[in-house]
């Protein structure tokens, strides 16, 4: 690596604030915020960030720890790596790896899962040249808000619209839908594991950026059941841009079109609150819901990819980093 180049660990509040600083600069469309941090700190406690400092500026960041929608027992670790483009080919990526892979291994991990970019094609070579191999697919999506007319929420006979801010007592139902649908949702090959009540409270519930009145429900009113329910969460950072976090819907109850009026009630509750944009994506085999977003008016972005692979041997840079 680099001489002039000094990788540590990010620990401070000053860190974070450098390391949010790069992750936003380097990957606008991927960005953090000092609240999405302490909000991991708090629920997924025991994940390692490191900066790295060329020349004393901050020039890159990586990030390790357990992958939220697995149980903590899966065999890999969420893994990041950002770098300037201007501190490129110094060894820097390489460094982090090797320490990322050492936090795994001292964790008795075997792999890291990364997400990368077909927009940013250098992130996918630089981990394919270190055995890394693609495990999901996910088709991502825009809806550009601007304009565009509050659309109407049609559901089914029997069915009825409301929100976790007017029901914040349905959040065991929602939970409950969320046990039913996750199993069968596409992507990688280990299912999404919704977890415990708390846990999932914690991650799709209270999380900072999911509106609670944003947070659309579909109720059979004569069972006083949540069939359905879909939220969305700001992107760190932002106050006009929403990323659709969830739609799910219980099997018994798909096929009549519910999911597509809880993504109208959604698009129309973002258009009235003065959003922008709301993105998503699907995994590639989810038809069903590319379908959903398709007839939406939904425009394609560069597919997102999650890249799986193995801890690297230790070196003197992990070392070093560590």
């Amino acid at each position: 690596m680099d001489p002039a180049v000094a990788i540590r660990r990010a620990t401070s509040e000053a860190e974070l604030v450098a390391l949010a600083a790069v992750v936003n600069a380097v990957t606008p469309d991927d960005p953090t915020s000092l609240e999405e941090l302490h909000w991991i700190d708090t629920t997924y406690p025991g994940g390692v960030r490191y900066l790295a400092e060329l020349d004393g500026r901050a020039v890159g960041a990586a990030i390790v720890g357990r992958i939220f929608v697995y149980p903590p027992d899966h065999p890999d670790l969420w893994a990041s790596i950002v770098v300037d483009p201007t501190a490129r080919r110094r060894g820097i990526g390489s460094a982090f790896l090797q320490a990322l892979s050492d936090e795994g291994r001292r964790r008795g991990k075997r792999g890291l899962q990364f997400r990368a970019w077909d927009g940013r094609p250098e992130g996918i070579d630089f981990l394919r040249r270190r055995g890394f191999v693609e495990l999901e697919r996910a088709r991502m999506v825009r809806l550009e808000l601007a304009g565009l007319a509050i659309p109407a929420v049609d559901l089914p006979e029997g069915i009825v619209l409301s929100d976790l801010g007017q029901r914040p007592d349905l959040v065991a139902g929602v939970h409950a839908v969320a046990v039913a649908a996750f199993d069968d949702i596409p992507g990688g090959d280990t299912p999404m594991a919704p977890g415990d009540l708390a846990e999932f409270r914690a991650r799709d519930v209270d999380r900072p950026g999911i509106p609670q009145d944003g947070f659309m429900l579909a109720l059979d009113p004569d069972r006083g059941e949540v069939v359905g329910y879909a939220s969305l969460m700001l992107i760190p950072g932002s106050t006009t841009v929403a990323w659709h976090d969830m739609t799910a819907v219980l099997p018994a109850w798909r096929g009549r079109g519910i999911a597509t009026a809880l993504k109208r009630a959604t698009i129309a509750w973002a258009i009235e609150h003065g959003l922008t944009a709301l993105e998503t994506g699907n995994d590639e085999e989810n038809a069903g819901m590319r379908a959903v977003n398709a007839r939406l008016g939904y425009a394609p972005l560069p597919d997102e990819v999650t890249m799986r692979g193995p801890l690297v041997d230790s070196g003197p840079a992990a070392e070093a980093a560590s």
